[in-house]
């Protein structure tokens, strides 16, 4: 399971849902959501988003199989069906929260871009290096290949 502390941070309209009792049992301790996922090696934080994107009947039928699927000596009360109804009720609309991208549709949409810059900079490097190439292999206009005059005084007569 991955760590909390890894997963994207998401904001405060999951609480509600992660931290209710799994049984609306008001004598005994209970168990929350958070901790029911993590007994399943779920992580609680991409599940909740991942239900909260689902639609209704699809997410109560998925809460309800991970309900199910608990150690049999945290069976709650209610049956699994209606437990899982009510924390779905918990759950923000999908269009009310913005989870990040994942990480790998992050990367995907960064790398057009990086490889642009990075072709970009190639061109202009090699723009950069012609144009000094051709200003110091061009002769001045003062400055011909004429033969060099003797510097020696002449000899007089």
């Amino acid at each position: 399971m991955t760590h909390a502390a890894l997963t994207p941070l998401l904001g405060r309209e999951f609480d509600s849902f992660l931290f209710a009792p799994i049984d609306d049992d008001r004598d005994s301790t209970g168990l929350s959501v958070v901790s029911a996922l993590a007994r399943l090696d779920v992580d609680p934080w991409k599940e909740a988003v991942s239900l909260a994107r689902m639609p209704r009947e699809l997410a109560i039928d998925r809460l309800t199989s991970l309900i199910e699927s608990l150690p049999k000596g945290s069976a709650p009360r209610l049956t699994p069906q209606v437990i899982a109804a009510r924390l779905i009720g918990l759950l923000p609309q999908a269009t009310r929260f913005s989870a990040p991208l994942p990480a790998a549709t992050r990367e995907i949409a960064r790398k057009p871009q990086s490889r642009l810059f990075v072709a970009l900079a190639i061109v202009a490097l090699m723009l950069i290096a012609g144009a000094l190439f051709v200003t110091r292999a061009a002769p001045t206009a003062g400055n011909v290949d004429a033969p060099a005059k003797a510097t020696e005084p002449a000899a007089r007569p």
